[in-house]
């Protein structure tokens, strides 16, 4: 006979059971239930917060590079945010959580840039090809605007709004309003007062006062009169009344051409980017197009470029070795004398020596300028006792003066790391070789130096690397000074390859801009120091062999 059926009473969960054995068990309820619903942490509320400001950004970069018709930009940023979410957001990707800001930052600050460089080294990037054929073509529609001789004359008030300044003008009856990049619609709600614009709804009405204020962005101000490009805009010089102008090339898109109206020449689009005609005449603005290997034949085959970039880069190479040489064995040199026990107060001259390296080093070249004034100097008028040097107006004097400067901003630097070396060098080692009759010189020269070399020799590198580069010595004391006096391009002496970039981009505003021949000559940099570094690492190898 079966016995009754009786029913099981259910655990509770987390309640200690027993088993057939008379053991506890605890009985756990299965993940994912209600008693073990997920809970949000302040880390991931933090980590939400965090990555929609992240992504706030990314989205303004993105839309910025949209409007800007920078693609590629565009992709590579909704890429970044696309992986940056998953990352964060993902169990599977915990590694990935601790390098990828590191990793976003070196694809953007420098395999980008590197990327980029090369890519604008073989364009003609520059003045008068700053953009696409399309802008090109605005802008010379634009530029060669003229005011018609049988045009009306438009009432119009001057206004504001989210577009920026624009013009309300009274077309006829009908009032009709436009800014820069918005042409002339109608503003059928406007208000007129005795033939005077008063409201236009969604815009400001400037006042007389306003306008007077602003009276060069109004004079330069001109409004499409429609979509259509060949149909001119409104200007005007008076903030009163305005005319219509209209250019006097005219765009033919299907055969791609410009024709002047007035000459009757007509402009055919050539390799390096602009319209030409059949005299090879060409008009003023042009547009981006690949130009090959033109900008490094340039740098290299230009008497103009040629010349002055080969005595820069040998100035450029014996400045970085000079550099790294003498602040190493002046901070050497600091470095072995206060080593030594004998010396009293060493805790205060070491913290003397470092001072210079304690202050910003733009501060110290800026102060040096000013003391290497030839007239009122402190160096001339009170170290030199009234000297008449021109430290930095001569060549030799100038290349002198910045290679002291360098030097005292710089050997601080050596002098804590080969402090630091001098004093990781084993005790037993150096008692070893004086044992064995090694005197000061054999135990310099066998010892102490190799080892301090173990040690120093990649931040040598790295250092000889800074100083090729090191842009703010020259620009804050010499600006490059003196001039070659036989260049036809802004390039002094002093200048070293990266100021001499500088001048031929033309942002300093010395020259016409070429950013394009400026890359070309900032891919040459890159290849010199890179093979220079690879070089150098090899040969501190046969150094480690002492270790």
């Amino acid at each position: 006979m079966s016995s009754p059926h009786v029913p099981q009473a259910t655990p509770t969960d987390g309640a200690p059971q027993s088993d057939e054995a008379g053991r506890d068990v605890r009985v756990v309820p299965p993940r994912g239930g209600a008693s073990h619903a997920r809970t949000w942490s302040r880390g991931f509320l933090a980590k939400l917060v965090l990555l929609a400001v992240v992504d706030a950004l990314g989205v303004y970069v993105a839309m910025a590079a949209l409007a800007q018709e920078s693609y590629g930009i565009l992709w590579v940023m909704v890429a970044l945010l696309v992986v940056t979410n998953w990352v964060y957001f993902s169990r599977r990707a915990v590694p990935l959580k601790y390098f990828l800001p590191g990793l976003a930052f070196l694809l953007v600050y420098q395999v980008f840039v590197v990327g980029y460089t090369g890519y604008v080294a073989f364009t003609n990037y520059g003045d008068g090809h700053n953009s696409t054929k399309a802008h090109a073509v605005d802008a010379l529609l634009i530029q060669n605007e003229q005011r018609l001789e049988d045009s009306a004359t438009y009432p119009l008030a001057v206004v504001e709004g989210g577009g920026g300044l624009g013009f309300a003008v009274l077309d006829g009856d009908e009032v009709r309003v436009g800014t820069a990049d918005e042409p002339l619609a109608d503003a059928p709600d406007a208000v007129v007062v005795d033939g005077d614009i008063t409201e236009v709804p969604g815009y400001e009405v400037l006042s007389r006062a306003q306008v007077l204020e602003r009276q060069t962005e109004v004079t330069a101000l001109r409004v499409p009169y429609s979509d259509e490009a060949d149909a001119g805009s409104v200007r005007t010089q008076d903030a009163r009344n305005g005319y219509l102008y209209r250019s006097t090339l005219v765009y033919d898109e299907a055969a791609d051409t410009m024709t002047d109206t007035e000459t009757g020449t007509v402009y055919e689009p050539n390799r390096d980017g602009q319209f030409e005609a059949a005299d090879g005449s060409t008009l003023a603005v042009g547009w981006r197009v690949p130009v090959g290997f033109d900008n490094f034949t340039t740098a290299f085959g230009d008497p103009r470029y040629s010349t002055p970039f080969f005595k820069v880069l040998v100035w450029t190479v014996v400045f970085a070795l000079l550099s790294v040489a003498l602040t190493f064995f002046v901070g050497l040199f600091f470095a072995v004398v206060l080593n030594d026990d004998r010396i009293r107060f060493r805790r205060v001259l070491r913290s003397f020596l470092i001072l210079p390296y304690a202050f910003p080093a733009f501060m110290s070249y800026l102060l040096w300028r000013g003391m290497l004034n030839k007239d009122y100097g402190f160096v001339n008028t009170v170290l030199l006792g009234g000297a008449d040097l021109n430290w930095l107006s001569d060549p030799w004097l100038a290349k002198i003066a910045i290679l002291g400067v360098q030097v005292w901003v710089g050997f601080p630097y050596m002098f804590l790391i080969c402090t630091g070396a001098l004093q990781s060098i084993p005790g037993d080692l150096v008692e070893a070789a004086k044992i064995d009759g090694a005197g000061r010189l054999r135990l310099w020269r066998s010892i102490t130096l190799p080892l301090v070399l173990v040690a120093t020799a990649p931040l040598l590198i790295s250092s000889f690397a800074f100083n090729f580069n090191n842009f703010n010595i020259i620009e804050m004391i010499t600006e490059g000074n003196p001039r070659f006096p036989d260049a036809s391009v802004p390039v002094g002496s002093t200048d070293i390859l990266i100021t001499m970039v500088y001048s031929v981009s033309g942002l300093d505003g010395g020259a016409a801009k070429n950013y394009g021949l400026a890359s070309a000559l900032s891919i040459v940099i890159f290849v010199i120091v890179a093979t220079i570094s690879v070089i150098s690492f090899k040969r501190t190898r046969s150094l480690e062999e002492i270790n």
